[in-house]
């Protein structure tokens, strides 16, 4: 079992090869593909007349702000229009996909976070309230391996069911690493636009469950995200976490041959 978490836009910066690698690991493998598509909500929130707001928690973290408003929007361009055209796309190449969200079958449950703590734009710590924006509480594997039991490629959207049912925004990476746990996957790969870890302007290629939380704290934001996804998805059971380059020729392929990029092993 393999789960891919892809960025929203298969086509944007990706190598379309990318469709042939999925087309040639399922015939032999189970293949499950979270995505993102953050970019697609800002664009089409914004082109709706919605502005869409950032907040930085204290330690540097920058995250969409979801108001109640937001929360509709993003579940209808992630589980509308991004997984959709991920899904046809997969099928155009013939490959059986079936696309849904997190909410299907109560798929992905998550806690309703009540308040956030920010800084404002002096510096300043405040206390807000926690929008629609959920922490993962527990994955449910059994409509996803319903889908691979009868030959399809799950293709999941990163929306939580809150306690209340209210849609809830969570962070694609980690949600990769929880369905990947519920799974028992042997790995989970994060295609990104980087080879892969860069400390010191180098990449790492190899880590350790222990080396990888050691390094967190010394991790810039974007790439911070990928490798505490790789230490959950680890700790909940996962054997190797990838994280590699998505605009490599055959980029799946390229990062389970360990080519280039940073392999997390427990």
């Amino acid at each position: 079992m393999i789960v891919i978490k892809i960025g929203g836009s298969i086509v944007d910066g990706l190598h379309s090869s990318i469709l042939d690698d999925i087309f040639e690991l399922s015939k032999t493998k189970k293949i499950v593909i979270v995505h993102g598509g953050g970019k697609d909500v800002t664009n089409i929130a914004t082109s709706m007349g919605k502005e869409q707001k950032f907040v930085v928690s204290p330690d540097g973290k920058r995250s969409r702000y979801t108001d109640k408003e937001t929360s509709v929007i993003f579940t209808m361009v992630m589980s509308g229009k991004v997984n959709k055209n991920i899904t046809s796309m997969l099928l155009n190449k013939g490959i059986q996909s079936v696309g849904i969200s997190g909410i299907d079958g109560e798929t992905i449950k998550a806690q309703r976070k009540k308040k956030l703590i920010i800084l404002n734009e002096k510096g300043r710590k405040m206390i807000i309230d926690g929008g629609y924006t959920g922490k993962i509480s527990k994955v449910d594997p059994r409509l996803i391996n319903l889908l691979i039991e009868n030959g399809y490629v799950p293709v999941i959207s990163p929306i939580a069911l809150g306690d209340e049912f209210e849609y809830l925004n969570i962070d694609g990476d980690r949600a990769a690493a929880n369905i990947a746990g519920a799974l028992k996957a042997e790995v989970v790969i994060f295609i990104t636009n980087v080879n892969g870890l860069l400390m010191n302007e180098k990449i790492v290629h190899n880590l350790n469950l222990i080396e990888a939380k050691k390094l967190l704290p010394l991790i810039g934001p974007g790439m911070e995200k990928k490798i505490l996804a790789s230490t959950e998805a680890l700790t909940l059971g996962v054997k190797k976490s990838i994280i590699a380059s998505g605009a490599v020729k055959n980029p799946i392929l390229s990062a389970l041959s360990h080519n280039d990029c940073t392999v997390i092993v427990r």
